[in-house]
């Protein structure tokens, strides 16, 4: 695993009240429902964006970490600059996959916007590949439904927004169709369930001895 958390910020009783304030209600000490929580994330009405993560990928590829950069939220890459590294090989002279150490810090719908595009088959294999790590990672730090949420974008709209497709839609519908109801079309929670299995089944055929370059849309 690339992906370890530094700190997280799973303050659900805080958004669950802040979500009462807008609806005309006082605070209360009592925690919100799973039922409650999931709807929330699902909804993505604003105060998710007080759930906070801050994680860290040590050792990437440096043109990995500049892919990952464009996206808004914050993030921390180890200096190349050789008056700070010592390192006698001039900074302009490094090459691309010289390996950095990368902290990122984002709130939950920083994180549902950037998994959108980085666990696409459009996105590098290397990018997507962290991608799919910290959903891994985030749902066995005790943050399952927050991983749910992180889906590639053609499951999140249900079609494919770019030029061409890689074909992944296709799969998962197929793979849905075979492992879900019928209601997986319009229940949004049902689908992301199901994309977490394909997920797993897909990563369980990879490491199992199924190159990447021999996977069909990969």
């Amino acid at each position: 695993m690339k992906t370890t958390f530094t700190w997280i910020s799973n303050a659900w009783r805080r958004v669950k009240n802040h979500c009462r304030t807008t609806d005309n209600k006082d605070f209360t000490d009592h925690e919100p429902t799973p039922v409650f929580r999931r709807k929330l994330l699902i909804s993505e009405h604003s105060p998710i964006r007080l759930l906070e993560f801050d994680w860290q990928w040590k050792g990437i590829p440096y043109w990995v970490s500049t892919e990952w950069s464009r996206h808004k939220f914050e993030k921390f890459i180890s200096t190349q600059r050789n008056d700070r590294t010592g390192d006698p090989v001039p900074r302009g002279q490094k090459p691309q996959d010289a390996p950095v150490d990368f902290d990122g810090y984002a709130n939950m719908q920083n994180l549902i916007d950037a998994w959108r595009k980085r666990l696409c088959r459009k996105a590098t294999r290397e990018a997507r590949h962290l991608a799919e790590d910290f959903k891994i990672v985030l749902a066995t730090a005790g943050c399952q439904d927050e991983a749910d949420m992180l889906v590639p974008n053609c499951v999140y709209r249900m079609g494919c927004p770019e030029f061409t497709s890689c074909g992944l839609l296709e799969r998962f519908i197929e793979y849905a169709d075979a492992h879900g109801s019928r209601r997986w079309l319009t229940d949004i929670s049902e689908r992301y369930k199901l994309y977490r299995m394909f997920l797993e089944t897909d990563l369980e055929a990879r490491t199992g001895g199924v190159c990447d370059d021999q996977r069909a849309g990969d």
